[in-house]
C-alpha cells in the first residue's frame, strides 16, 4: 500500500515548486548575466508548472469523478478532501477546500442558500473517533458556520456519534457515503456494494443469535451467506454456525 501523503508533505511539494524557481533564477542568472532572460526562464518555468499542474488537476477530477468506494479506500487524505469538493459542486453547493495548515478543524467549506457548512474528511480503514467530532465542534465556532459534518468512508464510534448528536453534527458514514455517490455517478463501478446493498433487502426472518439484529443475505468470495445486519461490530455469519436451529425467527428474537 502507498504511504498516505498528508497535508504536511503537500505544503512541501508547494514549498519545492517556490524553491524550483529561485533555483531556475539563481542558474539563470549565473550562465547569461542578464536580467532579461533570467526573467524569461523563470516565466516560462512557471508557466510550464502551472500547464502541468492544470493538466494533473483535469486527469484527477476526471479519475474522481468516477471512482468507486473502493477508489476511496486506496486515496490518502488529500485525494479524498478533493473528491468530496468535487461530489459536493455537483450537487450545487460552492466549496472551499481550507489551507494544508491551519485548517482550525474544518477540511472543506461549503456554502448553499446562505447557509454555511464545515466539513472534516476522514478517509479511515477502522471507525472515525470522538476526536473528529469535538474538532468539527470547534471549527463551526471558529468560522461561525450554521452546521457541522464529518464525512467519512468507514463508520463511527459509539462515542462519536453521541457526542454528534449532543453537538448537532451531521455524520456520514460509509453508507451514507455511498448512497451520495450512486446520486453523483449512477454509472460508477460499485457493484460490488450495489449487490450488497440488493441482497441486504431480504433478511427471510433471520436473526442473529449473538446480539438479536436480523440476519441479511450477503455474498462473498465463497458465495451466498448470511451476515449479522450489525456489521461490522457484529461479524455473526452463518458459515460460522454448526446448525441450522442457531438462528431463531426474527418473532422469537429478545429485542421484539
Amino acid at each position: 500500500m502507498a504511504k498516505r501523503r498528508t497535508k504536511k508533505q503537500q505544503k512541501e511539494i508547494e514549498d519545492g515548486i517556490k524553491l524550483l524557481l529561485i533555483l531556475v533564477a539563481g542558474a539563470s542568472y549565473y550562465f547569461t548575466r542578464d536580467y532579461v532572460i533570467t526573467g524569461w526562464m523563470v516565466g516560462l518555468t512557471f508557466i510550464a508548472v502551472i500547464v502541468f499542474a492544470v493538466y494533473q488537476n483535469k486527469k484527477k477530477k476526471e479519475r474522481l469523478s468516477k471512482s468507486g468506494i473502493k477508489d476511496i479506500d486506496s486515496m490518502d487524505g488529500i485525494q479524498f478532501e478533493y473528491y468530496l469538493k468535487e461530489l459536493y459542486l455537483s450537487r450545487g453547493f460552492g466549496v472551499e477546500v481550507t489551507n494544508a495548515s491551519g485548517d482550525y478543524g474544518a477540511d472543506l467549506l461549503l456554502t448553499k442558500a446562505g447557509k454555511k457548512i464545515v466539513v472534516q474528511a476522514k478517509r479511515y480503514s477502522k471507525d472515525v473517533g470522538i476526536k473528529a467530532v469535538q474538532e468539527v465542534i470547534g471549527a463551526k465556532s471558529y468560522y461561525k458556520a450554521d452546521e457541522a459534518w464529518v464525512v467519512s468512508n468507514s463508520y463511527f464510534t459509539k462515542a462519536a456519534r453521541e457526542l454528534a448528536n449532543k453537538g448537532n453534527v451531521l455524520l456520514v458514514d460509509r453508507d451514507k457515503l455511498i448512497d451520495f455517490i450512486l446520486v453523483f455517478n449512477p454509472s460508477s463501478q460499485m457493484r460490488d456494494s450495489a449487490e450488497v446493498k440488493l441482497s441486504e433487502s431480504s433478511s427471510h426472518g433471520l436473526t442473529c443469535v449473538k446480539c438479536g439484529s436480523p440476519m441479511v443475505l450477503k455474498t462473498g468470495k465463497r458465495g451466498a451467506f448470511y451476515g449479522c445486519s450489525g456489521f461490522p461490530k457484529c461479524r455473526y455469519t452463518r458459515d460460522n454456525l454448526k446448525t441450522k436451529k442457531e438462528i431463531r425467527p426474527v418473532a422469537e428474537s429478545k429485542n421484539i
